[in-house]
């Protein structure tokens, strides 16, 4: 198993086309290679799916590479505030080919959904 922390396509303190840049060779990467089993898309939970995440969703189903969605920082919203994100996430992706069902919360200052995110890459690797 490989796995790979590619770098972020939203928020970077960089000129813009440097930007486009790093966006075009993370996909460049992501397109055509058959031995992927699966992106795990870091959606911070403070803001949601936003416009950039949207064309990403679309690009990753244009390629078939399929992802699941990893909504990070839970801990700084609250509870009934996941809880909906959770619900408002599953119905947007429900709407893409590529999303593997199922959203996954975390937070990694509360150590919370972080077991549950190793499980599903473990059954990734081993499916």
């Amino acid at each position: 198993m490989a796995l790979v922390d590619m770098p972020g396509y939203g928020y970077a303190k960089a000129p813009k086309e440097q930007v486009d840049l790093w966006t075009k060779l993370v996909f460049d990467y992501l397109r055509g290679r058959a031995t992927l089993k699966r992106v795990y898309l870091l959606i911070d939970a403070r803001h949601g799916i936003k416009k950039n995440d949207d064309d990403v969703l679309d690009l990753l189903d244009k390629a078939a590479v399929s992802y699941q969605i990893v909504l990070t920082k839970t801990d700084k919203i609250k509870p009934p505030a996941v809880e909906k994100l959770l619900i408002a996430t599953a119905e947007k992706t429900r709407k893409h080919p590529a999303a593997f069902p199922g959203i996954i919360a975390t937070s990694s200052e509360k150590n919370a959904g972080l077991d549950t995110l190793r499980q599903a890459i473990q059954e990734t690797v081993a499916g």
